[in-house]
């Protein structure tokens, strides 16, 4: 017998009609009730908040981080799953993905589709997810989603309401599960986890600012006077803006800010290849390129650096490492090769 803790966050998966909208109110044992579980599989749910995910803080993802922990703490567990919603699923799965150390997995999933609807996605996804949880070794936390496993590094909500909601827009995933198993197609090297932040200790602000065409640097120093430690800069293409924000970002960077800069298209990564303003006068300001990390993925790995210490005393060599940690290429896994997966 294979045990998995269920830990439950609300979401779509736990949503139900309330006369106007959906609002997530079905505690865990409720979502679990809807489905089936995998033979051989015992499951104990653990209901840690229940609501829509746009709502979340990084005070809701730290307690999510030490209650995982907790779970995993129990030598008898094989696994953790958390439903969660998918709006803001990619930041919590990479948060908790930084601090996981263990080579048990914890898996992410989530639902396109309200609790109660006849022909929902919700049943299947934590099937899936409660299989890949019991049988899964040395994977980190994933993203398990419409029959697809993907690492929770990279991986991103590509579509508001399809039901295959999840990808990797630079990567390919780890794997599928269909028929009652789970097949491997890729290996991803596990990093060394961060330093677990403490349970109730001051959360950081870190802020988004995008540019665009008119852009100007009002939002971004905005950020600085509210008390922002970190700033994430959304860049044009391959993370570009102009002399007004390099300005910004140089000021900022002075004061003890931390900025990173992603960019707004959906694939590929930043580099610095243009000057004025470019992403090569940003890194000239001080500021970090995320690689292939999108904008809220991007915002995470800033908080992480800052959660457990390495930000402290002016340096960014902790967010450095977490953003130097990126997968490199890896070789088909001798495993399985299903359907063209990891090739």
């Amino acid at each position: 017998m294979r045990h998995v803790v269920v830990i439950s966050t609300g979401g779509t998966i736990a949503s139900r009609w309330q006369g106007d909208g959906y609002a997530a109110e079905a505690a865990g044992q409720e979502v679990l009730e809807a489905g089936a579980v995998p033979e051989g599989v015992e499951v104990r749910v653990v209901d840690l908040f229940t609501v829509n995910s746009s709502r979340l803080t990084t005070g809701h993802q730290l307690r999510l981080l030490h209650a995982v922990h907790d779970a995993l703490a129990d030598p008898e567990v094989d696994g953790v799953v958390v439903t969660h919603g998918t709006d803001t699923l990619e930041e919590s799965a990479f948060f908790v993905d930084l601090f996981h150390g263990d080579r048990r997995p914890v898996v992410f999933t989530g639902a396109q589709q309200p609790l109660d609807a006849a022909d929902g996605d919700a049943a299947g996804n934590l099937y899936d997810a409660l299989l890949t949880a019991a049988s899964g070794r040395d994977i980190g936390a994933v993203i398990v989603f419409a029959g697809q496993v993907f690492a929770a590094r990279g991986t991103v909500k590509r579509h508001t309401v399809d039901a295959r909601a999840f990808g990797d827009p630079d990567g390919l995933p780890l794997g599928r599960v269909e028929f009652g198993r789970v097949s491997w197609g890729r290996r991803q090297p596990r990093r060394e986890a961060l330093a677990l932040p403490d349970r109730d200790g001051a959360t950081p602000r870190v802020d988004i600012v995008m540019h665009h065409s008119d852009g100007d640097s009002v939002l971004f120093d905005a950020a600085v006077a509210a008390g922002a430690r970190g700033i994430v800069l959304v860049g044009t293409g391959a993370g570009n803006a102009n002399p007004e924000i390099a300005d910004a970002v140089r000021r900022a960077v002075a004061a003890g800010v931390r900025v990173a800069v992603s960019t707004r298209v959906a694939a590929g990564a930043v580099a610095p290849l243009y000057t004025g303003g470019g992403a090569v006068d940003l890194v000239a300001a001080g500021a970090l390129l995320t690689g292939t990390l999108k904008p809220g993925q991007a915002r995470i790995a800033l908080v992480a650096s800052l959660l457990s210490g390495d930000g402290a005393a002016g340096s960014d060599a902790g967010l450095r490492r977490i953003l130097d940690a990126a997968p490199e290429a890896t070789p088909e896994s001798e495993l399985y090769l299903v359907d063209g997966v990891g090739h």
